[in-house]
């Protein structure tokens, strides 16, 4: 959903001069009068901007977020497959989030960079530009995605990013690159964002404190969810930032399912189908979302989880939201089951 702001600026300009002086009358001719006028051209201004969380929250349909802009279709994290979630039609875009040496967020998954580069380093311990030169798009193979073990020729994409392959059309080396978190959000104005904060410890509150900072540069306080696992983690967040919605983090989910505590001001909870072998989606766990009020964004515990026949069993339980890494799947299992917009 598009929210369009058009100004019309229109400029009058009038001056008056005034003095404390006597002023003696003169009798003057008058000269000829010239009257000029000059039409200024009209500028519209369109500005695009997300929908808000509460916004999507309202609709009354299952919405469609991109894990990682849809992992098992496209390169985990990269630009390349941001874009292509985005022309798939997605509600959202996931990521994760870590913090570098020089103090940037950029969109990543583990601490160290090997699961998807190959390369060898860890993420807080790097600066952005070392981070940027690494082939992101090293490990991933649309046939198995993660796997380490196959030939060379089933990584697609691997050398696009250091210009030893072509990229595909319409795309550039620098979309198989890391990615900073403003640069993601930037380029996608129309698109709101559920955003995990992988630092924990001491690493955090830099994390939060840059993201906090990013969010007001972007004017993104309002499109955005932010989730950790650590639950520390979310409070400090929330302290900082009150405004933004957030997930609540693992102790306080098991507390308020397992507990019976009650949950804390958060729209929305992030769940797998299974947590440590325990299933999670049962009569329980949607009696105490219904008590509290809450939406419910499901996250695939497995590649073989991604495909159409499980969404539509998510769908048909009626979950709010589900994480997908194959989007353009999960948008075609929406349509089919009379979801679409």
């Amino acid at each position: 959903m598009l929210t369009l702001r058009t100004l019309l600026v229109v400029a009058l300009l009038a001056s008056a001069c005034g003095g404390g002086e006597t002023v003696t009358p003169t009798t003057t001719t008058p000269a000829p009068t010239t009257t000029s006028t000059t039409l200024a051209p009209t500028t519209t201004t369109t500005t695009l901007a997300p929908p808000t969380i509460d916004e999507l929250l309202a609709l009354d349909r299952p919405l469609n977020l991109a894990h990682a802009g849809g992992d098992q279709d496209h390169p985990h994290s990269t630009m390349y497959a941001f874009r292509s979630a985005a022309e798939a039609g997605v509600d959202l875009l996931e990521m994760d989030l870590q913090i570098t040496a020089d103090g940037v967020l950029v969109v990543h998954h583990d601490a160290d960079v090997f699961g998807t580069t190959g390369s060898e380093g860890v993420v807080v311990d790097m600066t952005v530009a070392e981070l940027q030169e690494l082939d992101n798009a090293w490990w991933w193979s649309p046939t198995c995605w993660p796997c380490r073990e196959l030939a060379d020729a089933d990584y697609p994409f691997r050398g696009v990013r250091t210009g030893a392959v072509e990229p595909p059309e319409g795309f550039t080396a620098d979309d198989f690159r890391i990615e900073t978190f403003r640069s993601v959000a930037e380029a996608f104005p129309t698109l709101a964002l559920d955003v995990e904060i992988k630092n924990r410890g001491e690493n955090s509150a830099a994390a939060i404190a840059a993201l906090v900072a990013d969010l007001d540069a972007l004017d993104r306080r309002g499109s955005v969810v932010v989730v950790s696992f650590s639950s520390d983690v979310v409070a400090a967040f929330k302290e900082a930032a009150p405004d933004v919605a957030t997930s609540p983090g693992t102790d306080e989910m098991i507390a308020w399912i397992l507990g019976g505590e009650t949950l804390g001001d958060h729209p929305v909870v992030q769940v797998p189908p299974e947590y440590e072998g325990v299933p999670v989606l049962i009569d329980a766990f949607f009696d105490a979302v219904e008590e509290a009020g809450v939406e419910v964004w499901v996250w695939p515990n497995s590649a073989d989880q991604e495909e159409g026949t499980f969404y539509a069993e998510l769908l048909d339980l009626g979950i709010d939201g589900i994480i997908a890494g194959r989007p353009a799947m999960l948008e075609h299992a929406l349509r089919k089951g009379g979801y679409a917009d």
